[in-house]
């Protein structure tokens, strides 16, 4: 029987560890992180499946500390797995297994290397991604690929909606894979890196809408940052913004000439920056939902202007 220490967290760490599990690979320790209080947490636990197994379980602050790397090297481990743990593991880690250190991410490799690979996907129009599980090493998703699975991005995903695809493709992914590799036939196949970047971590405030840009551009940014992310924000007659659901509407045309909010007929509508036009299906004015109806009785049917300089 394999063993593996796993380094996981969130959604895409639970459903690969049950993948392991249904493999019956032994699994003496998993790292995971202590939630964060200031975050939204919307899905599934780690720790939580650890107490349901009964496996051993840490979360450490820092995982390259010579306290942790000695009980993982206790644990004795063929394999170590990372399945979307949020810190990089270091060469006194990575060195431990006998047989290899694995990582799961969540694109397509080697495009979408680096952080929250799902958003980006989403933010730049893409039409597919998927999950990739490939030779963990000390620089970031290079290593070599062992397996891959693709999944549609319809036009109007959200990035919640597609990490969950994602995470279907993981779990189909891995135990495609996985009997391969335990059994040490698995090919692996070298990354070309050209044909792919790097991407970095965002935060709450690239989540700022710029209305001089195209209404496709606008939408792809509302999708890729809708609940439960912090959402696209920006500022309407002095007053504070979120747009969390819309649509483009390529058969309207322009009203305003400029960009700027309307509610008519019971619908609401941005204009933007090159005159296509979002039907906005949902949005936040000032902390609070509002109905098409109930922004005209405040606001009046005329178009409202984006404030442009925030």
């Amino acid at each position: 029987m394999s063993r593996a220490v796993v380094f996981a967290y969130h959604n895409v760490g639970v459903r690969c560890l049950k993948v392991l599990l249904a493999h019956r690979v032994e699994i003496p320790l998993i790292v995971t992180h202590a939630d964060n209080p200031t975050e939204t947490i919307w899905f599934d636990s780690v720790a939580q499946l650890a107490c349901d197994y009964d496996i051993p379980f840490i979360s450490p602050d820092d995982p390259n500390t010579p306290e942790v790397i000695a009980q993982v090297e206790a644990a004795q481990p063929d394999f170590l797995f990372s399945f979307y743990y949020r810190h990089m593991l270091k060469k006194d880690l990575l060195d431990i297994p006998a047989k290899g250190a694995f990582n799961m991410h969540g694109s397509l490799l080697p495009q979408y290397r680096g952080r929250v690979p799902v958003n980006w996907a989403v933010i730049r129009g893409e039409k597919e991604t998927g999950a990739t599980l490939h030779v963990m090493n000390e620089k970031p998703d290079n290593g070599a690929l062992v397996d891959q699975q693709a999944i549609p991005i319809l036009p109007d995903d959200t990035a919640f909606e597609v990490f969950h695809k994602v995470t279907c493709a993981a779990e189909v992914c891995l135990d495609r894979c996985l009997p391969g590799l335990l059994a040490g036939t698995a090919v692996l196949k070298p990354q070309d890196l050209s044909q792919g970047g790097y991407f970095g971590g965002r935060k709450p405030e690239d989540g700022k809408i710029d209305w001089k840009q195209s209404a496709g551009t606008i939408h792809n940014l509302v999708r890729a940052v809708a609940p439960p992310y912090p959402g696209a924000f920006t500022r309407l007659a002095g007053l504070p913004m979120r747009l969390l659901k819309t649509r483009f509407d390529a058969a309207r045309a322009a009203r305003a000439g400029f960009p700027a909010f309307y509610c008519e007929s019971g619908k609401c509508y941005a204009e933007c920056g090159d005159g296509g036009v979002l039907r906005v299906l949902d949005f936040e004015l000032d902390g609070r939902h509002l109905t098409a109806e109930e922004f005209v009785a405040r606001h009046g049917a005329q178009p409202l202007p984006f404030d442009l300089d925030l």
